[in-house]
Parts: C-alpha cells; sequence; structure tokens
C-alpha cells in the first residue's frame, strides 16, 4: 500500500524529496481559459464591457469563428460552438458550487455597482473563517452563455501548503504571453 493508500502523507526521504525535484513540471502560469459561445461577438462584448478585457489578434491559422482576449495576465479564448448541446441548457441557474472561474478583485463594491447598473443578474455571499478571523466576499454571474463567472476578494486568505509536496512556485520575473504594447503607438502614427 503506498503512503497515500494508508490516508497519510509522510514526509519523503531526501532520495524521494531529489527524484519529486527532477520531475517537477516547467510550468508558469494559467495561460487561458477557453469558453464555447453561442456568439462570439456578443461574448466579446460582455467580456470587454463587463470584465475590462481586450480583445486581441487572434493567429490567421485558427479557420474556426472565436476571439482571443487579455487582461489581468489570463487570457480567454472564445470558440463558437456549433453544437448547442455543448452550452448550458440554463443560462440563469447560479450555484457557487458549481463549475466556474474565479477573479480576484480589489474593489467588491465596484464590481457589484457594475452588475446592477448592467442589470447582470448575480448572487452574492459572504464566507466568514471565524478561527483566523477572516471573511471572503464573492460575486457570482454568467456569462451570455450560462457559464458561471465568480469575483472574489480571496487574497484575505493565506494559502498553505497542506502537506510536503507543496512546492508552490509563483512566477514574478517575467510576464507570458509576451504583450506588444507599443503595437497601439505604431497604429495611432500610421
Amino acid at each position: 500500500m503506498s503512503k497515500m493508500e494508508e490516508g497519510k502523507l509522510e514526509k519523503p526521504n531526501a532520495k524521494e524529496r531529489s527524484k519529486h525535484e527532477e520531475e517537477e513540471l516547467p510550468l508558469m502560469a494559467l495561460n487561458h481559459v477557453s469558453r464555447l459561445c453561442r456568439n462570439v461577438e456578443e461574448s466579446v462584448d460582455f467580456y470587454t464591457k463587463v470584465l475590462g478585457f481586450v480583445k486581441i489578434e487572434r493567429p490567421p491559422a485558427f479557420d474556426f469563428d472565436g476571439a482571443w482576449l487579455f487582461n489581468y495576465g489570463i487570457g480567454i479564448h472564445l470558440v463558437h460552438s456549433e453544437d448547442e448541446e455543448r452550452l448550458p441548457a440554463d443560462t440563469d441557474r447560479l450555484d457557487p458550487v458549481d463549475n466556474h472561474i474565479s477573479f480576484q478583485c480589489e474593489d467588491m463594491e465596484a464590481i457589484e455597482r457594475k452588475l446592477k447598473d448592467l442589470n447582470i443578474k448575480y448572487i452574492k455571499r459572504s464566507v466568514e473563517d471565524h478561527e483566523n478571523k477572516t471573511t471572503i466576499d464573492q460575486l457570482f454571474f454568467n456569462d451570455p452563455d450560462g457559464f458561471m463567472i465568480e469575483m472574489c476578494n480571496c487574497e484575505n486568505i493565506k494559502l498553505v501548503p497542506a502537506g510536503p509536496l507543496g512546492n508552490i512556485k509563483l512566477p514574478v520575473d517575467r510576464h507570458t504571453p509576451p504583450v506588444d504594447l507599443n503595437q497601439n503607438i505604431k497604429d495611432a502614427n500610421k
């Protein structure tokens, strides 16, 4: 029976640690989230106006309807779906324990005001951790196709690795993917 099967996590010995360190993947950060959509332009409108994403050029090799968006170090790739069954049937359902993508937010009131101004249905909740004297505020709402989005101030909770394998890496020395911020200046000078 392995250490995991026994329900225990034992501290690895030096040989096991060395093997684990050799096998670590060279991952850096989340690159993008892909979302199917019924109408690409409607989804672009939502993600740019509601969430502040910027439409970016998409490689011409992609010969299907879609769009790429980027901001906050995260990409969202929108792909037009020809199959309605692959999209959520209920576009109004909001359930915080269902699939969703979450964005860290530093001003929850501003997001809530924006959702109200745009008449976007949302649910609001707070999760209190009395032991650590912290509270997480959350707002849940759907994109036009019924995919749920969360806004939260999760920085209020300190992340603590749950075992000895918790080798957390934070990319601080580079930005992936590179962004050509000079392109707007070049376009403006044409």
